[in-house]
Parts: structure tokens; sequence; C-alpha cells
């Protein structure tokens, strides 16, 4: 790539059980600071292994806890002129409640046809077809 050092960060495609229809919904997150939509995720801090970063990038930016499952595919991207890798996981939420940060201003729960709609990045859209082919289900709105 450039020749720079590799920014590391983590996070994961957040999931849950639809209240209605046994589908499943996703939770998508705003960061003011880009105006944009995304899975959670962020910088790893030194020496921290990528999937204790994704947890805890969950839980700073949803309040939500979660179980981590299968990892889903690395992103690799360029921020100015630095190589980005992001490494992500499924994980189903398990408890917690958001609570609006600095960071994090909005989160939504939505369902995966809808989550392909919002999220600002292309390469972000993707992980929703890795997250439901790694949970074993097909269709376009489960």
């Amino acid at each position: 790539m450039t020749g720079e050092p590799v920014i590391r960060a983590a996070g994961c495609v957040l999931w849950r059980r639809a209240a209605a229809g046994g589908g499943l919904e996703i939770a998508l997150v705003h960061r003011p600071k880009y105006d944009d939509w995304s899975h959670p995720k962020g910088k790893l801090k030194r020496s921290e292994d990528a999937l204790t970063g994704a947890v805890r990038e969950v839980s700073e930016e949803t309040g939500m806890t979660c179980a981590t499952g299968p990892e889903l595919p690395t992103l690799r991207y360029l921020v100015g002129s630095r190589p980005k890798e992001v490494r992500y996981w499924a994980a189903e939420a398990t408890g917690g409640t958001f609570v609006p940060n600095r960071e994090v201003d909005r989160m939504l729960w939505v369902t995966p046809a809808a989550a392909r709609h919002c999220l600002t990045q292309p390469r972000d859209k993707e992980l929703v077809d890795a997250l439901l082919s790694a949970l074993h289900m097909t269709g376009e709105t489960r």
C-alpha cells in the first residue's frame, strides 16, 4: 500500500432477533463527526487484541453487551494516505441500553434490507450479507 503504519481497528455487526416475525435486526450507529451510518467499530488500543477491541467498541458506541460469533470479512481501505484494517465479528446483542454520546448520537435497529439502504459506505453493506451467510440465513428481509 503506502508504507505508512496500518491503522488497526475492529468492530461487530451487532444483531438481535426481531420482536415480530422471527427475523433479525441489525444495529447501526450514527457518528456526527462524519455524519455517517456504520457498524460499531473503532481503533484498537495499544496491545489490544482485535476481538477484545471489537466487543469494547460495541459497548462504548451502543451500550450493548454481546455474544460474539463467527468472524466476518476484514475490510481494508485507505484513510488519507494511511492503510486501515478493520476486523469484524457477528455479535448477538445480549442486553444493554443505548445512551447518546460524543462519538455516537443515534442508534437504529433495522432489518438487513434497511441496513443495506442506510449504511453510508458500500463496504459496510457487504458485511450485512456476510452476517446473513455466517448465520446461515437467506432472504432479503430476514
